[in-house]
């Protein structure tokens, strides 16, 4: 290797050798690839051909031919089928470093985006009805065929997310490989590896393939759709995109994880949990130093008993933005140091720490306060089996798959597909909830009846004894488009968060102006009555949530306080009596909340917070104690 290869190769490396090395590329070829890649040299085509498979006639065939033909199973979309084979007459030699290969991609996006490209992009819809199989007929995209290709995406896409950029580039990108990548067909013992790899100099993805054996003129190139996955029942329900099966030997209950399992985030979240510390005792007029780095509790916080401090190591109280970690530390060194968060909270906030705790305030389903939820790392085969309970028997089948810990209704798919949310599972970790095909809506007069959700602000000032108050004022967001079952990727009528939006209207119903509207829509359903239940929908959250110790609950930590913003949902149920109820459902907890129509709205939004959790004076602090 020559000076300047060898110079070349290492940058190629200090770029790229991380991503190589994750996916099990063999150092041998990284030389070939940095070549191809900055060549764009597309060979393959020297190497492998396309051919189209016939259907097997069931009638002719025997049994064992059957069962070989269903295990090489070509993507099942419409007729024709079609493998990759080997062509080159000196077939293919694993240890050769230049035998590896550059895939292109022929459709890259994110999902909230398909329908719209699919529909504008010229030629995109055409090209992928064909490489799917789909008969498509003019040149002007119709809605019967874009839903089709919407379907039979998910037996094609890939996926991989980018590490660096804000929450929204770091949304998981899906794209679609050529029509020759896109033939290479599963096999539980595949000839070939596939990885996506991101060449930053050209800051284009593409999917490199090399082999995993040597291969002769013939052989079939193949990968494992499932790859890395071990355990036969995951890789049976990873695979029933592609090998449809009924998942019938499981039971869909879903018990409370193991302690192993909380031991285990604890471990992951790398959160040091503090030592046992006596209550600390202030002076009856004491002002506190309160170091933040939240911009708005430094606008809005004019209390005479704080004070701001910049240096973090006289502060009183600790207000920080971020995830604090080092708990003991603080309370062997400083325990009479207060701060604005508490050990193993994100078994409130993270969607499958919520819904896994949860499970100790309900039977098998889970409480009626939250949508029936699974986590699509640990519980695929249970969900599996779920869906298709519901789907024999006839039932709604609309879930939201969700990120765990991504908010503002990022990345977050609603769809009836069992497809799709199987797929979705190789993006990022993930909970399934079923969407609520009932809500109770709003009357907007320009617009009819929307979807709302209902926000409230807890305020958790001890676990024990458990003090939890509620802030008086609540918040609303409405969806701009009447909702409907349909259209489900139509952000305006299946979505309520419309701040982080733009271009797209914000409509804001003060909370006391809202009562009297709602209760002359539902004259049946005081708000009263309904906000009860509401309440006691949190009472009992927060009761599971602490009933264990660190790191099975919420930890006990005498120095810490919290706010919480809960949003909530309402949904048409029926009582164990047999009445029609509005059931509260709890969609998510929020750490550190955006508050800026809180402080907008009601200027004394974070004296009040302060009062309340710090200073134990809640009088006139617009708050209710719950707990």
């Amino acid at each position: 290797m020559s000076g300047d290869s060898g110079e070349d190769l290492a940058a190629f490396v200090a770029l790229h050798g991380a991503a190589l090395r994750a996916s099990c590329v063999p150092a041998r070829y990284w030389e070939s690839l940095r070549r191809k890649l900055r060549g764009e040299v597309f060979d393959a085509g020297d190497y492998f051909g396309i051919m189209q498979v016939e259907e097997v006639d069931e009638e002719e065939e025997g049994d064992e031919n059957m069962e070989e033909e269903l295990k090489k199973k070509p993507n099942p979309g419409n007729e024709p089928c079609f493998k990759v084979i080997v062509t080159n007459e000196n077939g293919l030699q694993a240890s050769n470093p230049d035998s590896i290969f550059l895939i292109d991609h022929a459709w890259t996006y994110r999902t909230e985006h398909a329908r719209q490209q699919l529909l504008h992009v010229p030629g995109l819809l055409h090209r992928m009805a064909n490489l799917m199989g789909i008969i498509f007929h003019g040149e002007i995209p119709d809605e019967g065929s874009i839903e089709q290709v919407l379907q039979e995406m998910w037996k094609y896409n890939q996926t991989y997310q980018l590490s660096q950029g804000t929450a929204e580039e770091k949304v998981p990108v899906w794209y679609i490989m050529d029509e020759f990548g896109s033939r290479i067909q599963h096999s539980d013992q595949p000839s070939f590896a596939t990885a996506p790899l991101f060449y930053m100099p050209q800051q284009i993805a593409y999917t490199v393939l090399w082999p995993l054996r040597d291969l002769e003129t013939g052989d079939e190139v193949t990968r494992d759709y499932a790859y890395g996955e071990t355990d036969r029942l995951i890789r049976k329900c990873v695979l029933l995109p592609w090998v449809p099966a009924e998942v019938l030997d499981v039971n869909c209950f879903t018990p409370e994880p193991s302690d192993e399992h909380y031991q285990a985030i604890l471990a992951e979240n790398k959160e040091k949990l503090p030592i046992a510390i006596n209550p600390p005792v202030y002076d009856k007029d004491k002002v506190f130093k309160v170091f933040t780095d939240i911009q708005q509790v430094l606008n809005s916080l004019t209390h005479p008993r704080f004070l701001f401090t910049d240096d973090e190591g006289e502060a009183d109280i600790l207000y920080n933005f971020s995830h604090f970690k080092d708990y003991r530390k603080l309370s062997e060194e400083r325990p009479e140091v207060m701060l604005n968060q508490f050990p193993c909270e994100n078994l409130l906030t993270v969607k499958d720490c919520l819904a896994s705790i949860s499970r100790r305030a309900g039977g098998p389903d889970g409480p009626r306060w939250l949508p029936r939820t699974f986590n699509l790392q640990t519980e695929l085969p249970q969900f599996i089996c779920y869906f298709q309970q519901r789907e024999r028997r006839g039932e709604d089948n609309h879930w939201i798959c969700k990120p765990w810990n991504l908010a503002r209704s990022l990345d977050t798919h609603i769809t009836n597909s069992l497809n799709n949310i199987i797929r979705h599972r190789e993006s990022s970790p993930k909970v399934v909830c079923k969407y609520i095909e009932n809500p109770v809506l709003f009357h907007r007069e320009e617009v009819g009846m929307v979807k709302f959700d209902v926000r409230y602000v807890v305020l958790l000032r001890s676990i024990k004894p458990l003090k939890l108050y509620i802030y008086d004022v609540f918040w609303l967001r409405f969806s701009n488009r009447a909702f409907s079952l349909d259209d489900l990727d139509d952000y305006e009528k299946h979505f309520t968060v419309m701040n982080y939006v733009p271009g797209v209207t914000l409509k804001q119903v003060h909370c006391e102006e809202f009562i009297p509207l709602f209760e002359k829509q539902y004259p049946e359903y005081p708000w009263t009555t309904v906000q009860a239940n509401i309440f006691k929908a949190f009472a009992e959250l927060f009761e599971v949530a602490s009933a264990k110790p660190a790191p099975f609950g919420i930890c006990d930590y005498p120095s810490s306080r919290a706010i919480y913003a809960i949003d909530l949902m309402l949904k048409w149920d029926t009582s164990r009596d047999g009445k029609r109820i509005m059931q509260p459902q709890i969609l998510e907890v929020n750490f550190n909340p955006d508050c800026d129509r809180a402080c907008k709205y009601h200027p004394t939004f974070f004296n009040d917070v302060f009062s309340t959790l710090f200073l134990d004076e809640t009088k006139n602090c617009n708050v209710t104690r719950i707990v």
